[in-house]
This record gives C-alpha cells, sequence and structure tokens, in this order.
C-alpha cells in the first residue's frame, strides 16, 4: 500500500506538463514516426514562426495556429488525466470484485444452494470491501470533477455542455449532484445488504430455530432485484458515462458479467490460500472444481455479451455508435485484441477439462490471467475516452494497482478473522461438507 501511495503520488506530480514541455514531446513523437506525425512537427513549426511574422498573418493562418494550439492543450489535458484515470480504474476493478462476489453470495442463499456454504465465511470476507472500496470510486469520479479539471468525465465541465447539445439533452441525468446523489443510494443499498446478511450469518451459528436462515432467504431475494437495477446504473454513471456520446443497451450486462467472473475467480484464490494454510479442512477438490466451472462458464458469458455489443454495434455502422470501436482498434489494438485472448481463448482451454478444474495450482494459474483480463477490461472502457493514445502501463497504473490490492488483501483479510469460518448453523451445511460431484 505505501509503495502504491508513492508511485501514485509521483504519478499525479510528474502529469502536469507545460505549453512548451507538450509541444517539444509531440515534435521527438514526429522525429520517431510516432504520436501524433506531421501534424505535432507543424504544430511546433507554427508556433515558432509565430512571433515572428504575426503581423503579417492572413486570417486563415490564424485559424491554423489556433487549432495546433487547442491540441497541444488537448494532449496537455490527456497528459494530466492519465493519473486520474489510472487511479479510478484500479479502484472501480477492486471494488466490482466484491460486488460481484457479493451478488453471487445472494443468489447462493436465494436459491438454497447445497454445494457453497462452506465457502460463505470466504464470500462474506471478500464482501467487507465493498463499502471502502465504493465510497473511493465514488470519491475519486467527484474530485476529477471538482478539485480536478474534469479528468474523467467531460460532462462535469460547464464549458464543453456550454457548446455541446448532446450532453445538455442528457444533463437531467449527467449532473455531479445527481451522479454523487445515486452513487451514495447504490452504495447504501448494497451495504445495508451486506451488513444485515452477514449479521444474520453469524447469528445462525449459535441460534437453536431456522428464523436467521429465513430471514436472509428473504433479503437476498428482495437484494437481487435492487442489485441488477442499480448494477446497471452505476455503469452507465461510474463507466459508460466517460463517453457521454455513446451508449449501449448491453452495457450493464457487461460489466455485471466481468464483476462476476473476477469475483468468483477471487473467492477460488483466496480459498485455495486458506486451505493451503490449513483452515479450510472442510473445503475439498469437489467445492474447487464448482467454482472453477462457474469461472469457465462465465468467461464465456462475457465473451457472449462482449461479441453481441460489438457484433450489433459494427453491423449497422451507425457513426456515433462505431465510434466507440474504432477509437479502441486505432489506439489500443494491443489491449483490446489481448483481452478478447486473455478472457476468453485462455479460459477455455486451461478449465475445458474437468480435472484440471481440481487441480489448485492450474486453477491460481488461470485465475491470475482472468484477472489480468479483466483489469484490461476496465483499462479499456476508461482509458480511451480519458487519454486517448497517451496511454501506457507503468508507474501510475501499477502504483495504483498496488495500493488497492493492498487495502483490498487488508480489509479481506481482517474481515476473515472475525468469524469462525465455517457456518455452523446453516441448514445446508452438512450438504455442503459432503458435496462430492
Amino acid at each position: 500500500m505505501i509503495l502504491g501511495a508513492l508511485g501514485v503520488g509521483y504519478g499525479f506530480m510528474t502529469s502536469h506538463k507545460s505549453f512548451e514541455e507538450v509541444e517539444h514531446l509531440l515534435a521527438e513523437e514526429s522525429h520517431h514516426g510516432g504520436g501524433h506525425g506531421e501534424e505535432a512537427a507543424h504544430a511546433e513549426a507554427s508556433h515558432g514562426a509565430h512571433a515572428a511574422v504575426e503581423s503579417h498573418r492572413s486570417d486563415a493562418q490564424h485559424t491554423e495556429v489556433d487549432e495546433h494550439a487547442k491540441h497541444i492543450k488537448h494532449v496537455q489535458h490527456q497528459i494530466a488525466n492519465r493519473p486520474w484515470s489510472a487511479l479510478y480504474v484500479a479502484a472501480f476493478f477492486f471494488m466490482m470484485i466484491a460486488l460481484g462476489v457479493l451478488a453471487f453470495y445472494a443468489i447462493q442463499i436465494a436459491s438454497q444452494a447445497g454445494w457453497s456454504p462452506v465457502l460463505f465465511r470466504v464470500m462474506e470476507g471478500i464482501t467487507a470491501y465493498l463499502l471502502p472500496g465504493a465510497l473511493i470510486v465514488l470519491a475519486i469520479a467527484v474530485a476529477s470533477g471538482t478539485i480536478g479539471h474534469y479528468n474523467l468525465f467531460i460532462w462535469m465541465d460547464p464549458d464543453v455542455v456550454a457548446h455541446d447539445k448532446l450532453i445538455q439533452g442528457k444533463s437531467g441525468w449527467l449532473n455531479i449532484t445527481g451522479f454523487a446523489i445515486r452513487g451514495l443510494i447504490f452504495i447504501a443499498g448494497w451495504c445495508l445488504y451486506r451488513h444485515f446478511s452477514r449479521k444474520f450469518s453469524i447469528a445462525q451459528d449459535t441460534a437453536e430455530d431456522k428464523s436467521n436462515f429465513k430471514k436472509s432467504f428473504r433479503i437476498s431475494a428482495a437484494f437481487l432485484v435492487f442489485f441488477i437495477y442499480t448494477e446497471s446504473m452505476m455503469s452507465w454513471d461510474w463507466i459508460m458515462s466517460v463517453d457521454p456520446h455513446w451508449f449501449s443497451t448491453l452495457f450493464g450486462w457487461y460489466v455485471f458479467a466481468s464483476m462476476f467472473v473476477s469475483g468468483i475467480t477471487v473467492i477460488a484464490l483466496i480459498s485455495i490460500y486458506l486451505k493451503s494454510r490449513g483452515h479450510l479442512d472442510f473445503v475439498n477438490e469437489n467445492h474447487l472444481h464448482d467454482v472453477a466451472k462457474f469461472m469457465f462458464a462465465f468467461s464465456i458469458f462475457w465473451t457472449y455479451l462482449w461479441f453481441s455489443q460489438f457484433m450489433l454495434i459494427w453491423y449497422s455502422n451507425i457513426p456515433e455508435e462505431v465510434t466507440y470501436f474504432v477509437t479502441r482498434f486505432q489506439d489500443y489494438q494491443l489491449p483490446f485484441i489481448g483481452m478478447v485472448v486473455l478472457n476468453f481463448v485462455f479460459p477455455i482451454l486451461m478449465l475445458m477439462n474437468a480435472d484440471y478444474k481440481r487441480i489448485p495450482w492450474f486453477v491460481v494459474m488461470t485465475g491470475i490471467v482472468i484477472l489480468f483480463g479483466h483489469y484490461i477490461d476496465i483499462f479499456n472502457m476508461i482509458m480511451p475516452a480519458t487519454v486517448g493514445d497517451r496511454w501506457f502501463i507503468g508507474i501510475p497504473e501499477i502504483s495504483s494497482i498496488l495500493l488497492f490490492a493492498g487495502l483490498f488483501i487488508f480489509v479481506v483479510f481482517t474481515a476473515l478473522t472475525k468469524a469462525p469460518l465455517l457456518v455452523k448453523g446453516y441448514p445446508f451445511r452438512k450438504e455442503s461438507e459432503e458435496f462430492h460431484y
């Protein structure tokens, strides 16, 4: 966490480049055949000659210089956006793991699953991160549009809104007050469910009847209805609105698939780790097999949604829709295509065989690749709209991951020490302990 915080601080300190520094950077890129090419060289030449021939320039030449100056300022803003975006991507990634696990936990209780109760305390430990994690994501988003210079969401910038009729039409929804209030409502609903389900779960350990189990069942069913609505709205607000001119009706499901498979993967990794330390004797290879099946299944589900969203937009070829994918193909080709390999091809090949799903080290290796792939997925959702082609996975990105990974591990493992790792009074406990496939 300390190392990550220092790296994040370094990223913010080095992200503010002067007009001249950016101009020089673009000129260097043009000499090496990268970046903005001839446009950058032309920008430098125009700017350098500006003072000498100011009195002789025509209106057209003035306009050209202004355009180049605007371009340099735009790149300047993109570079300043990078540490904000890196921090936001990492914060959202770890928050969505906790939220995905909470949804999975609620589904297990509402469906009265018999195989999973031995893993409930692991799930409850992971969901402990949801409250701090979600508040941090909301705080970064709001701070970027208040103490920052509209580094993540352009619709928070009054100057942009004043000249953009499309964003003006969405201002009833996309305004910072509504954004913050909705975010707090989402977080309150999720965390209230987590608080009461955890309370009933621990109370059931020593109860002589099943009243706590019944309460947990009822609130889980109600929570899932609340979750499916708020998760979609959260996806629109916290992710999709970085591109306020673009929308997809599949987006809520797409983000859900990513958070769900990431959450299930973390359940597998933490369970394997705890078992290796002698803490989960009641978890056997059949439980691991089932968790790995979910990893396999939801990797396919994520790919189905990714392809459905891409194919429909590509096929209809509507300009305001295809721009989303054109930007990513032009400037993010490696992470965009690589993400599909990491999130689909690799899990399919690794987890298709039933025997491999029972081998702990094999599941761990596959899980790490899946998590990296879904980090890149969130990276691809945020970065093109905020930093354009100024992306790189360097100190700001790695430091942000270290910071939130450290916080996540600290919160989760602290929560795991607060209660027994087996739900002793749960009605399906015995069935779960004796589960075999």
